[in-house]
């Protein structure tokens, strides 16, 4: 029923609480687990940055930074090659969770939502198995749903795994 089952991770807890799920899947469909995480080049933290030139750095010494913000190192950081270290290091955690099984790992940019959607299809992907937060209220409206909206615009199914109360 299902060859290619897609687990997309952030590294939260949430995603974690998900990735037990994909996992039995895959065993029970003897299918492949594609592993991936997404730089979000739409938030308006990193967006401009990440989606910049290849080797973009923020030209600051570490004198003229605040020793207070972490992952500043040296004399310039290069804020690109940073966060593709961390999502790799994401999407090689779960892919050693899925101890045995068959797994893609892959690194996209772009909106969230967007970019799994666009994996989705591009990768015949028959089933999505993601985390949620849990988030309720004005901060799932201010911060938006990428769970949410991968539900109501994915043309498979998705299942979804909420990180529950005892697990926080």
């Amino acid at each position: 029923m299902y060859e290619h089952i897609l687990f997309p991770t952030d590294g939260s807890d949430g995603a974690a609480a998900a990735l037990e799920h994909a996992c039995n899947l895959t065993e029970t469909h003897n299918a492949t687990l594609h592993i991936m995480t997404v730089l979000d080049t739409s938030s308006p933290h990193i967006g401009m940055t990440a989606a910049g030139p290849e080797g973009a750095t923020t030209g600051m010494t570490a004198e003229e930074h605040d020793e207070s913000e972490p992952g500043m190192v040296g004399e310039e950081h290069n804020i690109d090659s940073s966060l593709q270290e961390r999502a790799q290091a994401i999407v090689g955690s779960a892919a050693d969770e899925a101890d045995g099984a068959d797994t893609v790992t892959a690194i996209e940019r772009g909106p969230p939502h967007s970019a799994i959607l666009d994996y989705a299809d591009e990768n015949d992907i028959d089933l999505i198995v993601m985390g949620t937060h849990g988030r309720t209220g004005i901060e799932r409206y201010l911060l938006g749903s990428v769970a949410e909206k991968v539900v109501r615009t994915s043309d498979v199914p998705v299942l979804t795994a909420r990180l529950g109360d005892d697990e926080d």
